[in-house]
């Protein structure tokens, strides 16, 4: 609280409207969703794992993204159904994750390039390009994590699309490989009933394909940014400065060369 007040009033408002929805959904008799509520608290808690983790400062500014993400997400996302009520909010979300993990990916390689004790310097270039990488593979496990999910635990995280045209091989009688087009996708029927959804079902793929791309424009949006951070020495975008990773002060190793004398040196 003394080192950002800000970002502890946030997370008191945001614990108080989980434990009100942890006891609603308690006399709904919702334990799934209660469950959700318990791990969006234990959720709160990943900035300050971190810090402890790799003795790092986290910003107010990303701390508070943070907290308003895993809410977002979580709360009103899954408890809410947001995912479902909001079209595009999964989309949103998965803009910020790649915006945000592209942040971290670039703060932490920064954090070992400014190491005294390591007798190496990256170039910007390389910096924007490891932040991208780091914030595209986040989101590829994120993608495995929704697939798993659906398949052993048969859940929905990976939502279905409506579409109206079907393109595949498997359709083709001949079997050469030639691509049958089934267009003009009005209904579905299973075991002769109507799915009632005025299209094919797409399982998942499409919801993947666009959070995987949003994720890239969130992570390439950050890595532009960090680009011209990195090349002008911090002295430009202030807005990476607020979500910049910064060693914890005293926690960086010294370098030995300091203490070596020109004598000792030319010894």
């Amino acid at each position: 609280m003394r080192e950002h007040r800000s970002a502890f009033l946030v997370l008191s408002f945001l614990r108080t409207l989980v434990v009100i929805s942890m006891i609603r959904q308690l006399m709904l008799d919702n334990y799934e969703g209660f469950f959700l509520c318990v791990l969006t608290m234990l959720l709160f808690y990943i900035p300050s794992i971190v810090k402890m983790t790799f003795h790092v400062e986290i910003p107010a500014t990303l701390e508070i993204i943070v907290f308003f993400f895993i809410f977002a997400s979580e709360v009103l996302g899954e408890i809410n159904a947001f995912f479902v009520v909001i079209p595009f909010w999964d989309l949103i979300l998965h803009t910020i994750t790649g915006f945000l993990a592209a942040a971290v990916g670039f703060s932490l390689v920064t954090v070992l390039n400014n190491n005294r004790s390591l007798q190496f310097s990256l170039s910007p270039l390389f910096l924007a390009i490891v932040g991208f990488c780091f914030s595209m593979t986040i989101g590829v496990f994120w993608e495995f994590f929704e697939y798993a999910g659906d398949w052993l635990l048969h859940t929905d995280m990976q939502k279905d699309s409506v579409v109206h045209a079907i393109y595949s091989v498997m359709l083709d009688s001949t079997r050469s490989n030639k691509v049958i087009a089934v267009t003009g996708i009005q209904d579905v029927l299973i075991n002769g009933e109507s799915l009632g959804l005025g299209g094919y079902l797409d399982i998942g793929l499409i919801d993947t394909m666009g959070d995987l791309f949003v994720n890239f424009v969130g992570a390439f949006t950050f890595s532009a940014y960090g680009y011209f951070y990195s090349k002008s020495k911090g002295t430009k975008n202030a807005m990476v400065n607020r979500l910049m990773l910064t060693p914890r002060e005293g926690s960086e190793i010294p370098n030995q060369t300091d203490e070596i004398s020109e004598e000792d040196y030319e010894n």
